[in-house]
């Protein structure tokens, strides 16, 4: 049974910063590609940001520069440091992971998901 568990958000003036993170298990960690996605109110799911089970990662234009995603192996984890908050950034943020390559995940959708957690910026 695959399970992931956002935790980190919370309120932050424009400008802050937050750390989410992601705790998965029931698969094999480290063979994947894990995400982070966002929604904010009446909007579209969008991707923050993928990273592959070579550590390899990727952003969306809007994040570029100011975020940060890593992974810890070990403690079956994935981070999302969020640095220079702007008011836009607020959505409610999902960890999503896969067991195919990031490029056909994104294209075809992501297998597992997390229940989110919200980040509020003002």
């Amino acid at each position: 049974h695959v399970q992931l568990v956002e935790s980190g958000g919370g309120s932050v003036q424009a400008g802050g910063s937050l750390r989410l993170s992601c705790a998965a298990s029931g698969y094999t960690y480290n063979r994947n590609c894990m995400a982070w996605f966002r929604q904010a109110p009446g909007k579209e799911r969008e991707g923050v940001a993928a990273i592959d089970s070579d550590g390899i990662a990727s952003y969306a234009d809007p994040v570029k520069g100011r975020f940060t995603i890593s992974k810890d192996n070990a403690k079956k984890t994935l981070y999302l440091q969020m640095n220079v908050l702007k008011a836009e950034d607020t959505a409610m943020y999902y960890c999503a992971a896969d067991l195919r390559t990031c490029r056909t995940a994104s294209n075809a959708g992501f297998t597992y998901w997390g229940q989110g957690t919200q980040v509020t910026v003002s």
